[in-house]
């Protein structure tokens, strides 16, 4: 799959929040600032003592002419390069990659990155983003990913589940059928969530519904696409829902029928490894699942203290499903 990476220099705490929510792949970071980008999520860095270092496994590359094409073409062969166009022609770019691999090119718009990821149908490896505009990061990532993007995931682990009385609980029941390790995004706050397993398990109950999330109470928030959250309760046939697997990947769905049924409850507490809390209001059945580390499914009622799961983490408070840079506590 291609890559979009995103250039924080210098560091703006901010770009790099709607990148990681945008589902970018990494973060071109200054020195020292990787540690400031995995406070806020699991995603790569690009920086000389990044996951992906720069300098050493990859170089940014100027073409300004033929003998500068001559020269990055020699260089692709033992580094990744990030290469810049002087005036954007494509033809430089056209020429390297029909001849090597390895290219991420700069880009500063979703047009210029769609060229990029198509020339000669093969197409770049990756582009490079350099923009503080969160909608182009997003819309970047649509492009070059051919689909939603990604979201980065953490490991959460379980401090504690009650039973709790009746309440009024959600299955979103989607046009597509998920496979094993696929979910949804759902959480009793906005900036963070479980992973709730679809219906697609095998049990001796039951029929399979892979088409199915029994996603949790009404008044929940899940996340869907462009980085938004919706209540539970706002979804209605026709609605788009967002798909997401273990490993943070995902994809639009749309969601077909909203089922409201009173069921008895409990509440599931989780606790990133920065200390951030995590909760949801499910309902109390052994057939609804969290997405556990390993990517296989794990039923609610079986979840002990220090059970490792997976959920998604962000900043900030949202205002109408939309993300906001204000003071927000939600309990």
């Amino acid at each position: 799959m291609k890559s979009v990476w995103v250039r924080v220099v210098p560091w703006d705490k901010q770009k790099a929040i709607s990148s990681l929510e945008s589902g970018v792949d990494a973060l071109i970071v200054p020195e020292g600032f990787s540690a400031k980008v995995k406070e806020l999520g699991i995603i790569k860095t690009v920086a000389s003592d990044g996951d992906i270092k720069l300098g050493e496994e990859v170089v940014e590359f100027e073409i300004k002419n033929k003998q500068d094409e001559e020269k990055a073409l020699k260089l692709s062969r033992s580094k990744m390069l990030i290469l810049r166009m002087k005036d954007w022609t494509i033809i430089p770019l056209e020429n390297l990659i029909a001849q090597t691999e390895g290219l991420m090119v700069e880009v500063d718009s979703a047009a210029e990155a769609r060229t990029a990821v198509q020339a000669l149908e093969k197409g770049v490896d990756g582009v490079v983003l350099d923009t503080s505009d969160a909608n182009e990061i997003r819309k970047v990532v649509q492009v070059v990913k051919g689909s939603s993007g990604e979201v980065g995931l953490g490991v959460v682990r379980i401090v504690k589940t009650d039973p709790l009385g009746m309440g009024d609980r959600v299955c979103i029941d989607t046009c597509t059928n998920m496979r094993s390790g696929e979910g949804i995004l759902v959480g009793n706050t906005s900036d963070a969530m479980f992973l709730v397993h679809s219906e697609s398990i095998e049990n001796p109950y039951v029929e399979p519904r892979p088409f199915r999330v029994n996603a949790g109470a009404v008044h929940a928030y899940t996340l869907v696409p462009g980085g938004k959250t919706k209540y539970l309760s706002e979804l209605r046939a026709g609605s788009e829902a967002l798909v997401v697997n273990g490993k943070g990947e995902t994809q639009i769905v749309v969601v077909g029928r909203i089922k409201v049924e009173r069921r008895p409850l409990m509440l599931v507490e989780g606790e990133f490894a920065e200390g951030k809390r995590v909760s949801l209001v499910l309902q109390n059945a052994d057939t609804i699942r969290l997405v556990g580390k390993d990517g296989e499914a794990i039923s609610v009622v079986d979840l002990k203290k220090d059970s490792e799961v997976m959920g998604y983490s962000a900043e900030g408070g949202r205002h109408f499903g939309i993300k906001v840079d204000e003071t927000i506590v939600e309990k």
